[in-house]
């Protein structure tokens, strides 16, 4: 059996995006483990997971409403990730390369939520 977010590209990219900001996190020094760190976990953790559960969900606004918090998360994801290197724990490079991903599914989830608003 293959749940229904199973079948979503963007939840799929989103996990991919998820384990290399997980890659990252490992960076910073340990006087951050438990502010900008785990800010940043919980921020990618739930990209993926409201897509997961925004598409479980029955109501088309409910659906909106989960691929919103995700979209909000990817942002203050890649906030934190320019704070990090802002602050020299992580080089600038690093998150320009992944800046074209946070666009890709930032742009998916726009299309998720314009597909249910028109629908």
């Amino acid at each position: 059996m293959e749940f229904t977010f199973e079948k979503l590209e963007v939840w799929h990219k989103a996990r991919i995006l998820n384990k290399e900001i997980y890659i990252l996190i490992n960076e910073l020094p340990n006087s951050e483990r438990y502010a900008l760190a785990d800010q940043l976990r919980r921020a990618s953790i739930s990209i993926p997971s409201n897509i997961a559960e925004g598409s479980a969900r029955s109501s088309e606004k409910e659906k909106v409403r989960f691929f919103e918090i995700a979209y909000g998360s990817l942002m203050e994801a890649y906030n934190q990730l320019l704070l990090a290197s802002d602050l020299g724990y992580i080089d600038i490079q690093k998150v320009n390369t992944l800046k074209p991903k946070f666009e890709e599914i930032a742009k998916m989830i726009s299309g998720l939520k314009r597909s249910l608003l028109m629908s």
